[in-house]
């Protein structure tokens, strides 16, 4: 059982906004935009912004695909995790620093839906962390599988969107929010639930 973390510190979690991440994926420059707005948002309201970058035997540590896309990028001070899974709490420092931070709320953009973004988004929960999603600031690409089936990208991320905003786990919220209604303050009323904010 997850334990529920009590106070209202917003922490905005940006997931692998890499190059070779982003070359393919489903409306890539809207969605590096919209990363970028709430990105700005969270540096504003004076929340903490925590990079993941992703490394595999695909996305070689140190190579041009591993970068930053060119959009978005930490400024110095700025926690980096780098991650070799899915899910940016498998054999990271980033639960350290979300207690460093004391973290309460996770907020999640990047990439890629339906791998890592899903991944952390459902490890945040159980962890007992609140959890929004911006539904305009993930993507991801198609997928074509074995016999010719196509999984539209952009269906992934409706579908993430979708089952992030109906999840329901004791004493945490999950929602999804706009990159420009992402609020990092203090928790407002919504939904009839005495936890929550935009």
């Amino acid at each position: 059982m997850a334990t529920v973390r009590c106070g209202n510190q917003s922490v905005l979690l940006v997931v692998d906004v890499q190059v070779g991440v982003m070359r393919e994926a489903w409306e890539a420059d809207r969605v590096l935009a919209n990363v970028s707005r709430v990105v700005a948002r969270a540096r504003r309201a004076g929340a903490p912004v925590v990079w993941i970058q992703h490394a595999d035997a695909e996305l070689v540590d140190g190579s041009a695909d591993w970068q930053w896309a060119t959009e978005v990028k930490p400024e110095p001070g700025e926690p980096v995790i780098a991650k070799h899974f899915n899910s940016a709490f498998e054999q990271t420092t980033l639960e350290a620093t979300l207690a460093e931070l004391g973290a309460t709320r996770l907020v999640v953009a990047g990439a890629a839906t339906n791998w890592c973004i899903r991944a952390t988004a459902y490890a945040a929960l159980e962890r007992g962390y609140d959890l929004t999603l911006i539904h305009d600031a993930h993507t991801t690409q198609t997928l074509v599988l074995d016999g010719g089936v196509r999984i539209e990208a952009a269906g992934v991320v409706h579908d993430l969107n979708a089952v992030v905003g109906g999840l329901s786990y004791p004493g945490r919220v999950s929602r999804t929010a706009a990159a420009e209604e992402v609020g990092f303050g203090l928790p407002a009323l919504w939904a009839g639930s005495s936890k929550g904010e935009a």
